[in-house]
């Protein structure tokens, strides 16, 4: 398992009122959790922007300015990440999609850093559980040959591999290699959002499998046609969607390469983005744990002014582009 993070110091107790004759002492005290940001800052045209500090950034929370209380750039720390890949018998294309960027994710590992493969089809099976040993790591996807179900349940697989982060402390990253189509699961999309909603720490990386396969099926294909390994065409769109949509709640990227030749970009893109994001936390100025839903705003702000930052890369003005996660809800837990 990875090594545990020191935890971050608890915020600090509220002042006990003075006592009220004949009910004695008593004390208040509220837990409010530490929400964990990450955030990208890229140009227009994606190269990332280095060396910003705590006092350019602004957070807010449902429009009310938050206090960053932790402030870190992971280019040089550990990474902890799932490899969560899909591995049904659906059509070899997107099998050898999974393989091949799951592999190339694989080499861009660090020797520092923790990963975990996990498969799924019916249901999710853990392949390698967490390790820093890269060739354990490519072991356990040369197994990953002969799939056994169709099926690929994707909402429940999810939903597990987010229980199973929970208990390993610090920010996580998901990289979900899979078709995005779901036939079996006992979960719905809705269950699984609200799960993704609820984590504070952990960041999603979807890569599409089976894109070109699809496209070269397009042509052939009447509408309400079907094609393999799915009830319906508009199955592949409407996972397409979900892809992103579970990027976008959590400040992550979703891609969807078409041709063999893209996975080392995809993956040296993925690499690149975890390794210069900023790691913002702030304990929430509304202490409530009423499950409703915090909007997050990354802004990036002139410290002596108050405004708009001016940025420069190379020595000329840049527009830039910040990337962080949408909201969380307060309270964690799931129906």
């Amino acid at each position: 398992m990875p090594k545990r993070k020191e935890e971050p110091p608890p915020p600090p107790k509220p002042k006990a009122p003075p006592p009220i004759p004949g009910l004695g002492d008593y004390s208040l005290q509220v837990n409010v959790p530490l929400v964990t940001v990450p955030v990208t800052i890229t140009t227009k045209n994606g190269e990332f922007i280095p060396g910003l500090k705590q006092e350019d950034f602004r957070v807010l929370e449902d429009g009310v300015p938050q206090k960053i209380t932790h402030f870190s750039q992971s280019s040089e720390a550990p990474v902890t990440a799932v490899l969560l890949v899909e591995f049904a018998a659906t059509h070899y294309r997107f099998i050898y999609d999974m393989l091949s960027n799951a592999y190339g994710f694989a080499q861009s590992l660090k020797p520092n850093d923790w990963v975990s493969v996990i498969s799924y089809d019916m249901h999710p099976e853990i392949q390698q559980d967490f390790t820093q040993n890269k060739q354990a790591v490519i072991q356990a996807l040369n197994h990953l040959r002969i799939p056994g179900f169709r099926e690929t349940n994707l909402f429940d697989a999810l939903y597990d591999t987010i229980d199973r982060l929970d208990r390993v402390e610090g920010h996580k990253y998901i990289i979900l290699i899979s078709s995005g189509v779901d036939t079996f699961s006992k979960l719905n999309f809705d269950k699984v959002s609200k799960k993704i909603k609820a984590t504070h720490d952990i960041t999603i990386f979807p890569i599409s499998t089976g894109f070109l396969f699809r496209e070269a099926a397009d042509p052939y294909l009447s509408p309400g046609d079907v094609m393999p390994g799915t009830t319906d065409r508009l199955d592949y769109l409407q996972a397409d969607n979900e892809m992103k949509t579970f990027a976008q709640l959590t400040g992550g990227k979703a891609y969807f390469p078409r041709f063999t030749g893209q996975v080392p970009e995809v993956v040296n893109d993925i690499s690149a983005t975890i390794r210069n994001q900023y790691l913002l936390a702030y304990h929430s100025s509304n202490p409530r744990q009423d499950g409703s839903w915090r909007k997050i705003k990354v802004d990036l702000v002139d410290p002596d002014t108050g405004g708009a930052i001016n940025l420069h890369v190379n020595g000329k003005a840049a527009k830039y582009n910040v990337i962080a996660r949408e909201g969380y809800t307060a309270k964690h837990e799931v129906e």
